[in-house]
């Protein structure tokens, strides 16, 4: 795992190495290993690593046999073994061992048709010397990040947003349209960043850019599901056998190696793989009181027979990680779990340098229970078109709070007009409530419903479940689950590999039908099923807690007070009304409604916006060595 940085300008001048430097010490995190720089006219390429494969002979950046083809990249490639011989049997010749150095060949051998080919996580940069063209690309899922700028001049990227800020000429200015879309969706949807003109390629795409500085961007992968009739059992086969092999891939390396384990079947399926292939170590983290999922993973672990970690995080462990986390995350995501996964990393990383972890089961498997709504408001929704809009408006007229009000409202709503992600956090009533952006662009900008709308009408066809999902793969995974995966693994210089997120197992996943994904009221019902005699009966159909984060509890307490006046100190009164915020605070604390999560999404803005608008981010060095 490492950090990919570069400049390419669309002039004769040569990116400085001075420059460079600054931009990769700001993700010295990313790859304490070693570090490399490259450059000549008009280009200019950033390297920081964490040796992971074939550690003697993996420096970057890295190019071909002449030369003519550059390249630094920040990802696995789990097939690489495979490609290198297909590859050396074309007559391509290695100098070596490093899955790197085939994406060189594969490049040079099928163009930008190459990331087709690719089997891993993957975000990576080409420099093509002979046709003097720019390719970068970012992984089918999104698990690994691509941020860049580009204006008439010049073209930065880099794996986080901190290295893009370091290059020469870019100011720092906060997007408006993207602080409301954020205030929903709890993070900032692709291609947008919180920062105005800075981009995140979106997963599944590459980007072009000719030596005069024309840019295209292309679509290679969907992540679209396309539901088969097969028998049940063979479905279930194909996914042990599939899981197996992808989890096998996934442990590739030349380094010490565990998992993450939680109290639910998605850890608990990776990690029991990995132990019928050799002893492993196992991570956890909880919370005091009922939800400690550290309980069920030492149960866990001990019939597995693992090398198991955990620890409680106290409410000061949480509190003091958060300002590393704000950082690291380079734009806010007001996800609370993001903190405890800042603590499991770092009690992995004094163990291993590589973990495997469950995420992407739920939006492959149907594991969500949002996703079983569909079925509960089916009856409702049956009703004539007339009858669902009477009840709609009788519903709207009732008092808050009033049993069946919030059934009736969701049961009378197309799906395309209630259903936005695993996250709502802002309506949009609430936003001009709490915002001061001027009518105009609130009239102007491209809103949550408008940006969920382009992956509804493409499933037009689809049944509601199925919509709900492809919505969450292209919306919650790559913007929250795996944009906090990367970054708070990242910031403990650990590589998080995610065997779920596998474009030949999602080949199996995306073909399932929906009545297997939810059955008998039970979400990934067939996933559950193909797990049986594998895993712990205990853990089969238990219910899914994440980090279950007491944070309603804590801003009840005097955190609500210090959160409050660190709102205030950060310096976004000019886009956040204070006296709602304090009037969210003071409801909150006296029992008149629960804030929590608006309050934190507020909060990780106001920190976000004292780290970056207010100070220049400076490379945690000694955290990160």
């Amino acid at each position: 795992m490492c950090g990919i940085t570069g400049a390419m300008y669309f002039e004769d001048r040569e990116p400085s190495q001075t420059m460079l430097k600054a931009m990769t010490d700001c993700i010295v995190h990313r790859g304490p290993n070693d570090f490399g720089f490259w450059g000549e006219n008009r280009i200019g390429l950033g390297f920081r690593r964490l040796s992971i494969i074939d550690i003697q002979e993996g420096h970057q950046p890295l190019a071909n046999e002449d030369d003519s083809v550059w390249i630094v990249f920040n990802g696995e490639i789990y097939n690489y073994k495979y490609l290198r011989h297909e590859l050396q049997e074309k007559g391509h010749q290695f100098k070596t061992h490093s899955d790197t150095e085939v994406i060189v060949h594969l490049y040079e051998e099928y163009g930008e048709d190459c990331v087709t080919r690719l089997r891993g996580m993957f975000g990576f940069v080409i420099w093509d010397r002979r046709k003097k063209l720019l390719f970068g690309a970012r992984d089918h899922f999104g698990i690994k990040p691509f941020y860049y700028y580009k204006d008439d001049k010049q073209f930065v990227f880099g794996s986080e947003l901190k290295s893009v800020l370091a290059a020469d000429g870019i100011g720092r200015t906060v997007d408006t349209e993207s602080l409301l879309n954020y205030l929903t969706f709890q993070y900032v949807p692709e291609p947008d960043t919180m920062f105005r003109g800075i981009s995140k390629l979106p997963p599944g795409h590459y980007i072009t850019l000719s030596y005069d500085g024309d840019m295209q961007i292309r679509r290679y992968w969907d992540p679209m599901f396309e539901p088969e009739e097969r028998p049940f059992e063979e479905y279930v086969e194909r996914i042990r056998e599939g899981l197996k092999d992808s989890v096998i891939h996934h442990m590739q390396s030349d380094v010490e190696r565990g998992c993450f384990l939680s109290s639910g079947i998605d850890s608990t399926a990776i990690a029991t793989h990995m132990r019928a292939v050799e002893p492993i170590r196992t991570f956890s983290v909880g919370f005091e009181g009922p939800n400690n999922e550290t309980q069920i993973a030492h149960q866990t672990a001990a019939a597995l027979d693992t090398e198991h970690y955990s620890k409680i995080i106290t409410q000061n462990d949480f509190f003091a990680a958060v300002p590393k986390a704000v950082w690291h995350q380079d734009e806010p995501v007001a996800d609370p779990s993001a903190i405890a996964l800042y603590h499991v990393a770092k009690l992995a990383r004094e163990h291993v340098t590589v973990v495997l972890s469950g995420e992407g089961a739920d939006e492959l498997f149907g594991g969500y229970r949002i996703y079983r709504e569909p079925h509960s408001l089916r009856a409702i929704e049956r009703l004539p078109l007339p009858l669902k809009q009477l009840l709609h408006a009788v519903a709207r007229m009732l008092p808050q709070g009033v049993y069946g009000r919030n059934y009736l409202l969701r049961g009378t709503t197309p799906l395309e007009q209630r259903f936005l992600g695993n996250a709502k956090i802002f309506t949009e009533d609430m936003k001009a409530e709490v915002v001061r952006i001027d009518q105009e662009t609130l009239g102007r900008y491209r809103n949550p419903w408008q940006i969920a709308g382009q992956f509804y009408e493409k499933t037009v066809h689809q049944d509601p479940v199925t919509r709900m999902q492809y919505i969450d793969m292209n919306l919650w995974l790559p913007g929250d689950i795996l944009m906090k995966a990367d970054k708070m693994t990242m910031a403990n210089s650990l590589e998080l590999r995610v065997p779920f997120l596998d474009v030949e197992l999602y080949e199996i996943a995306r073909k399932i039908p929906a009545r297997y994904r939810l059955a008998e009221g039970t979400t990934k019902y067939i996933f559950r099923k193909a797990m049986e005699g594998i895993i712990p009966d205990f853990i089969l159909n238990r219910p899914k807690l994440g980090f279950p984060v007491p944070l309603r509890d804590w801003l009840k307490g005097n955190m609500g007070t210090v959160i409050m006046e660190q709102i205030e100190a950060s310096g976004i009164d000019g886009y956040i009304q204070m006296d709602t915020v304090r009037r969210m605070v003071a409801n909150h604390r006296n029992g008149q409604g629960d804030y929590a999560r608006r309050l934190w999404t507020i909060y990780m803005f106001a920190l976000w916006h004292a780290t970056y608008m207010e100070e220049m981010p400076q490379p945690s060095l000694a955290a990160a060595l």
